[in-house]
């Protein structure tokens, strides 16, 4: 490891997990090598801004993805379709090379919800800190999927921005059809029903078909306009304040607006006055599968007290087992998968912020990429119009 006076990158131990830390004057980010998971994103302490990780913790004791053996951990995580990425899970995950669950012969396999990726061991394949910057590169195989997965994140001195930059390699002779969607999972205390609310250009969107397991706070299988969905009483529901009925939970998808280049999903809390986004090509991830979790499920690990709130963009809709999402064909006449050529590879890069607000800002309207900078512009509560500027000099790069 090599580090400058203000930019580390190093090895870490979080909650017992094996991770990597990227730090630079201004925030902290955590990544694990179990599953490649991004589990804090914070602003550091010392600076009089607030350092809530926006990011979810589950409320269990995760471990390594490698760690679960279904016999002993069924009870605890759940079986193997489920518990291997759910007991080790935390904040921003990669679900590839599909996004849902495994078909029950996959199950039986070894394969768990959301692909090989988030239930594998990462290996970093580069870990350094020069002249400003911080860089840490991660790598996993995919066997079953016969492809290989990379993802860079680098910060830099005086920014409170991570860019990702992600290749997936085909290492077979046939072409791959594919689901690629990063999974933000925002939590508590970020994630409050009065002082919390998300945000994203969206479009027209449809609802799970399957419900939310007898706890349904929408309508199945239901199209509707961002960002009112019908809720399973009939009535409206604004979904992009979070958590507004305990007890339920809903899955829905938003389609982005076509006419963006950049597309973007972001959060606010109006009491830590905070702000965590994420900006993306359109092109690479046009849809938002929107989740939440509201204290419904009462199996184990869930325990009915976890609370979430999952801003999940990427190349698909909607989570579900991959024969039934590649049947349904595309959704509102857009793509539903990725595709990287026979022994080929595809690459998508995006960024992840943070910015403290004024007090009495209430609203995002807009997050446009600039020279050199993220400008967000929204509202404040006496009806003006704010704009915020995030120094991103990454993005000439």
């Amino acid at each position: 490891m090599r580090k400058s006076a203000r930019i580390v990158c190093s090895r870490v131990s979080w909650k017992n997990r094996a991770g990597y830390t990227l730090e630079n004057d201004l925030v902290r980010l955590v990544t694990l090598t179990g599953g490649g998971h991004v589990a804090e994103f914070r602003f550091r302490s010392g600076l009089n801004l607030s350092t809530v990780n926006p990011l979810w913790l589950p409320p269990w004791k995760t471990i390594e993805p490698y760690q679960y053996k279904e016999k002993k951990h069924a009870k605890l995580y759940g079986p193997m379709e489920t518990g291997k990425t759910v007991g080790s899970v935390a904040g921003h995950s990669i679900c590839l090379d599909y996004f849902g669950s495994p078909s029950p012969e996959e199950s039986k396999q070894g394969l768990s919800i959301h692909g090989e990726a988030p239930a594998s061991l990462w290996r970093a394949t580069r870990v350094s800190s020069m002249a400003g910057r911080a860089v840490l590169e991660m790598t996993v195989q995919l066997p079953v999927a016969g492809l290989r997965f990379s993802r860079q994140i680098t910060i830099r001195e005086g920014e409170s921005v991570a860019y990702f930059k992600e290749k997936v390699t085909n290492l077979k002779k046939a072409d791959h059809f594919f689901h690629w969607t990063q999974h933000v999972t925002l939590g508590p205390p970020f994630l409050h029903p009065k002082d919390c609310r998300t945000f994203l250009p969206g479009t027209k969107g449809k609802t799970y078909p399957h419900g939310y397991e007898g706890k349904e706070l929408l309508q199945f299988n239901k199209e509707f306009q961002w960002p009112f969905a019908p809720g399973i009483s009939g009535t409206k529901i604004d979904i992009s304040k979070p958590l507004t009925k305990r007890g339920r939970g809903f899955v829905a998808s938003v389609l982005l607006r076509p006419d963006r280049e950049m597309a973007y999903v972001a959060a606010l809390n109006t009491k830590e006055n905070l702000i965590i986004g994420y900006c993306f090509k359109r092109t690479d991830f046009p849809w938002v599968a929107i989740w939440e979790e509201n204290r419904a499920r009462k199996e184990s690990p869930w325990s009915g007290v976890s609370e979430t709130r999952g801003l999940e963009f990427g190349s698909t809709p909607i989570p579900l087992m991959r024969r039934e999402a590649f049947a349904n064909g595309p959704l509102f006449d857009t793509p539903h998968f990725s595709l990287v050529p026979a022994k080929g590879e595809k690459i998508a890069s995006y960024l992840s912020f943070l910015a403290p607000v004024p007090k009495g800002f209430v609203e995002i309207r807009d997050i446009e990429i600039g020279n050199r900078k993220i400008v967000v512009i929204g509202r404040d509560n006496q009806g003006k119009t704010v704009k915020l500027k995030i120094t991103a000099s990454g993005l000439n790069v």
